[in-house]
Parts: structure tokens; C-alpha cells; sequence
């Protein structure tokens, strides 16, 4: 809007500027979408991966270790 055009701004004019900027968002998410759901499994993997490593290095520290001789 110019200074020269000073009319004032409508309800419409608000609704139809955020539907157009709605429609640019939801075309963004869209595109965006597989990307964002392949992240997410990778990331869930690591998180598995890391635990069960973890996991593993802490069994090894507390495990007791018993010894049996035949008399």
C-alpha cells in the first residue's frame, strides 16, 4: 500500500492476504514433508543404535563374573 492510496484496509483485505500466505505455507510443508519423515526415522534409529550401545558398555561394567572349581 502507498502513501498515496489511503484507503482503509478491509476485513477483506486481511482475509484474502493471510489465505494467500496460508496457500504459500501449505505448498512449503508439502514439499518439505518427505524430507522431514526420512529425518525423523534416521534420528529414531540413532536414538535405538545409541541406547543399545550404551546399554551394552554398561552390562559389561556390572556384570559379576563367578568362577566354579570342582573340589
Amino acid at each position: 500500500m502507498s502513501l498515496k492510496d489511503s484507503r482503509k484496509i478491509t476485513k477483506e483485505d486481511l482475509e484474502a492476504k493471510l489465505r494467500e500466505i496460508h496457500g504459500e505455507v501449505n505448498k512449503a510443508v508439502d514439499v518439505a514433508r518427505p524430507a522431514l519423515s526420512a529425518v525423523a526415522v534416521a534420528v529414531g534409529v540413532a536414538v535405538v543404535a545409541i541406547s543399545f550401545v550404551i546399554g551394552m558398555k554398561m552390562g559389561r561394567k556390572k556384570n559379576t563374573v563367578i568362577e566354579i572349581k570342582r573340589i
